[in-house]
């Protein structure tokens, strides 16, 4: 699978990252072996997890998806093939919490939570630790050297952040830059290629916006990546409907061009939109998830979807 730089990090991983989520919860344990499986034959090395997942399914902790792909890597032997990312920030501080108990970002929460992720990942370092949800209770100074002292102690080989608006991953860069920390190399935000209707609300959820797109496009140190490019398959399942916040005229328009593109490169909907990100300016990431080997297959097969730039202007400026 071709592999594209995390930021300057050093570290280069797979142009299609394995999103974990759904691991141990409602993808069981055997189902999530073979699609990680799958995923590891086809050349991909990138997996994503939380410490969270999936805490908000029935009778779950949010332990399952870190521990599943922990027993995975260690019954295939194969931690040092791997660059596995997780995060921090968005788990309930306490049993049956929601999102608005999260444990947030303060240093005694990031310190002791990099522990339980480590025992239950079963490896001694995480390659990419992610701040999940910004915290603006603690100060970005006692996150940002927390984080650099998991750095340093060879706990942790970068970080990132997920679910912030761009003012405040520049603010936290400068920090660090100020003070010598290792800075956050990439972000992870909500993205497809429907635009969100005028003043969508997604809860705590953040998306790729035209600001962030300016920022990656002139910051070559810093990586963009999505999640849930393809919402949950509605761009080519009927009985999966667009959520509400995609319903709008300019989705019918840009959904039109999604089309004639698919039928003039030979792809499916989902897979253009995959391409679409990947061959973008700045490129942007995409995590995908299937609960299906068919279903990871064609999201697989979006890596051989070559784009012109005619294309790519063309699913650009729809409905503009």
């Amino acid at each position: 699978m071709k592999q594209v730089s995390l930021g300057k990090t050093g570290m280069h991983v797979s142009a299609l990252c394995l999103g974990c989520l759904p691991f141990g919860t409602t993808i069981e344990e055997e189902r999530a072996y073979q699609l990680a499986d799958h995923y590891f034959e086809a050349g991909g090395r990138f997996f994503d997890t939380a410490n969270n997942y999936s805490f908000w399914v029935d009778g779950a902790t949010g332990d399952e998806s870190e521990a599943v792909l922990g027993r995975w890597m260690k019954d295939r032997r194969n931690r040092d093939q791997i660059v596995l990312a997780t995060k921090v920030g968005a788990r309930p501080a306490f049993p049956g919490g929601g999102f608005e108990n999260r444990e947030g970002l303060s240093a005694q929460t990031i310190e002791k939570a990099v522990e339980g992720s480590l025992t239950r990942l079963g490896t001694d370092f995480i390659d990419l630790y992610y701040a999940h949800i910004d915290d603006r209770q603690t100060p970005l100074e006692e996150t940002l050297a927390a984080f650099d002292r998991l750095v340093k102690a060879g706990k942790v080989r970068a970080i990132g952040c997920s679910n912030i608006a761009t003012w405040r991953i520049e603010q936290a860069r400068n920090i660090s830059h100020i003070h010598g920390w290792t800075p956050y190399c990439c972000v992870q935000q909500r993205h497809t290629y429907l635009r969100p209707t005028l003043g969508a609300d997604f809860g705590i959820q953040v998306t790729i916006n035209d600001e962030l797109l300016d920022y990656g496009k002139v910051h070559d140190d810093f990586s963009l990546l999505a999640y849930s490019p393809l919402l949950a398959g509605a761009y080519t399942r009927k009985e999966v409907a667009f959520p509400k916040e995609y319903r709008s005229s300019d989705a019918e328009v840009r959904m039109s061009a999604l089309a004639t593109v698919a039928r003039e490169v030979g792809a499916t909907l989902n897979q253009v939109v995959l391409a679409w990100m990947m061959q973008a300016t700045p490129a942007i990431l995409p995590l995908i998830a299937a609960s299906t080997g068919k279903q990871l297959d064609e999201n697989l097969k979006a890596l051989n979807v070559h784009l012109t730039q005619e294309h790519i202007a063309f699913l650009n400026t729809a409905a503009d």
